[in-house]
């Protein structure tokens, strides 16, 4: 089983940033790690995921999102700006070893965190 621990999220205003982390443990770094996150009365949607040296991002984060990690840490950080009120929802740290072409596919993978509140409002 994998344990994935991300850190709190928060209320931001329209425009501002927030940087999410996903923690996991040594033994797990040979899975690939990805963000979704769900609004309410939404269906859970894509938002960013990490293979390797490869990166992927859903269309409406797309130049304002960055998933990246900490060399040397198990841990990785979704860096997320210019907030809009369109990104309220939980936000989901996922693990798993999806194909490229399925990673923004809700069971492609196995493993999933807690959630956490991300809320943009002014």
């Amino acid at each position: 089983q994998v344990e994935l621990v991300e850190s709190e999220g928060g209320l931001v205003q329209p425009g501002g940033s927030l940087r999410l982390s996903c923690a996991f443990s040594e033994a797990d770094r040979r899975y690939d790690i990805g963000w979704f996150r769900q609004a309410p009365g939404r269906e859970r949607e894509f938002v960013a995921a990490e293979s390797g040296l490869l990166t992927t991002y859903a269309d409406s984060v797309k130049g304002r999102f960055t998933i990246f990690r900490n060399i040397g840490k198990n841990t990785r950080y979704l860096q997320m700006n210019n907030l809009k009120p369109q990104d309220t929802a939980i936000y989901y740290c996922v693990a798993g070893q999806p194909t490229f072409a399925t990673m923004n596919k809700t069971d492609a993978w196995d493993y999933w965190g807690q959630g956490t509140q991300v809320t943009v409002s002014s």
